[in-house]
């Protein structure tokens, strides 16, 4: 089995608070370090209710502080919202406090909509998102050191692991150029990532960065004791899923008993495509869907996400997972 990480959107749960979410957040991360999970990521998301990361780096922090090998880091930070100089601190900042254990990973997307990314950045975020490889150059540059009136303290002279994330082929011929790792978000946007991984891989500079090509895919998993448990644990995505879609985003909901069923033909088709990437089921179901996803695609490592209403039942999922690795 490939190794395997965690990707947690920090999930605030309907009739909780963002502080449960964050508390909840440790708690995973402390545990998916004793299981032997590679490293630990946290995306950026804002004006969403049911996610508690906004914040990133301060939570990286925050996983960091609370554990002491598993790698942090980001999946992604939203450049389009930031300047470079700014991540640059940042990542310095928390790679000089915990040396040797954070990664950053980059998005092209604003991560909200759009009037929500221009009170993030204040200017024309349309402007920013094709300005996307040069930020990424500037960035490198800052953390490189290289002359220049202006130094990222921390960060100049830095080693911080870069990689490019993408959900379409943009971030793969980008990531391809530079001889950087891919991530791919093919938790949610399952559409393009066969072609994204083909083009990555043909088209690969070997860098200072990275030797050969290296592809993280996105996976979602619902583990527990039966199948008929795990799909219930599933709805609770599901319903926050079409809530999304629908222009409702809201907290997690708790599980359903049927709640597919109730769907339409168009949300049920919606569902089915988005979350294709997906294992739900008892743990040899489960194990079953990780290898035969690993095998098609030939991933390199797995990021797990798993969007369970029930802190106790989302551990338990993660910690059936972990069972299966062995890198």
């Amino acid at each position: 089995m490939v190794p395997l990480s965690v990707l947690d959107l920090s999930p605030i749960v309907e009739g909780r608070t963002a502080a449960d979410a964050l508390r909840n957040t440790l708690d995973l991360a402390r545990h998916a370090e004793r299981w032997g999970y590679r490293r630990y990521w946290l995306a950026e998301h804002h004006n969403m209710p049911g996610i508690a990361s906004a914040a990133t780096s301060v939570v990286i922090g925050h996983v960091a502080g609370g554990t002491t090998s598993i790698r942090v880091g980001a999946g992604g930070i939203m450049l389009p919202n930031h300047s470079p100089l700014a991540i640059a601190e940042q990542f310095g900042t928390l790679e000089s406090l915990y040396p040797g254990r954070i990664d950053l990973g980059l998005g092209r997307a604003p991560g909200s909509d759009g009037l929500t990314a221009r009170a993030l950045r204040r200017d024309a975020i349309v402007d920013q998102a094709d300005a996307f490889p040069q930020d990424v150059l500037e960035l490198i540059a800052y953390f490189r050191g290289v002359d220049g009136p202006i130094k990222a303290v921390p960060g100049a002279g830095l080693s911080v692991p870069i990689w490019i994330l993408g959900s379409s082929t943009f971030g793969a011929q980008l990531a391809a150029a530079l001889g950087l790792p891919y991530a791919f978000a093919s938790h949610f946007a399952p559409g393009q990532m066969m072609q994204a991984i083909e083009i990555y891989r043909a088209h690969f500079q070997p860098s200072d960065h990275l030797e050969r090509p290296y592809v993280m895919l996105g996976f979602n998993v619902f583990a527990a004791d039966t199948d008929a448990e795990a799909k219930l644990l599933f709805s609770s995505l599901q319903q926050a899923f079409v809530n999304l879609r629908s222009g409702r985003p809201g907290r997690l909901p708790p599980p359903v008993e049927g709640y597919e069923d109730k769907l339409g033909p168009a949300e049920r088709a919606m569902i089915a495509q988005a979350l294709s990437c997906s294992a739900i089921g008892s743990p040899e179901t489960v194990r079953r869907g990780i290898e035969a996803f690993v095998q098609r695609t030939g991933a390199d490592e797995l990021i797990v996400t798993s969007q369970i209403f029930d802190h106790t039942a989302r551990l338990k999922s993660f910690e059936i997972v972990a069972g299966f690795s062995h890198g």
